[in-house]
């Protein structure tokens, strides 16, 4: 369970995030939703740690971010929006990855697979030299692999052909039950059929939220 309680965060005198309250139980299946500058990519960093709020709090599984942030990234498979400039070649990502956050290199393989990316066709390459739509590709082969009881996805589609986009939505509707999955998108559609509960945010703030 993630429990947001009057979080704030400020970025030059503005709150990003102005007294934001949620609890995410799990299994719940969320679309995240709003115009740009809402405050979504800022909350979720803000559960993943990356951020320290200025004020309220964030829990995950019971877990500060901030202080017991390896424990709570031990929950969460993330996938970000613009893959990272990583220099590391795919054979020393997925080795790092796996000691890391000790994921058998086998289920990436097997992960990146169903995405229709042979990583041992690629393993020498360093991963930024990898085209946009074989980034992600990997990006959600790792997130997927790591079994996570929380995945968060930050338009986890924006790099993909609409092939990649229709199977990335197949292996998510085989996901386990209980899994709990937060969706920052604008494609609202894409994901009606693998969601039960819509959050809207405006200006930093929760508007709407609506289970379905």
């Amino acid at each position: 369970m993630i429990e947001i309680k009057e979080a704030v965060k400020r970025f030059l005198d503005i709150n990003v995030l102005d007294h934001v309250s949620l609890v995410i139980h799990d299994g719940d299946r969320i679309a995240l939703m709003g115009p740009n500058g809402a405050g979504k990519t800022t909350l979720v960093r803000s559960i993943l740690g990356f951020y320290h709020l200025d004020s309220g709090e964030i829990l995950v599984e019971g877990y500060d971010p901030i202080q017991k942030r390896v424990a709570v990234l031990e929950h969460i498979g993330f996938i970000p929006q613009m893959p990272p400039p990583i220099r590391l070649s795919l054979r020393e990502l997925i080795e790092y990855v796996s000691k890391s956050s000790h994921v058998k290199p086998k289920r990436i393989e097997e992960e990146a697979e169903a995405m229709e990316l042979r990583i041992a066709d690629h393993l020498s390459k360093p991963f930024f030299k990898l085209s946009g739509g074989m980034k992600q590709k990997l990006l959600i082969a790792i997130a997927l692999a790591k079994e996570a009881k929380t995945l968060i996805f930050d338009e986890p589609t924006a790099n993909l052909d609409p092939k990649a986009r229709e199977r990335f939505y197949e292996r998510l509707q085989k996901l386990p039950e209980g899994i709990t999955t937060l969706f920052i998108t604008h494609r609202i559609e894409e994901v009606e059929g693998l969601i039960n509960r819509k959050i809207y945010m405006d200006l930093g703030k929760v508007v709407e939220d609506e289970r379905i």
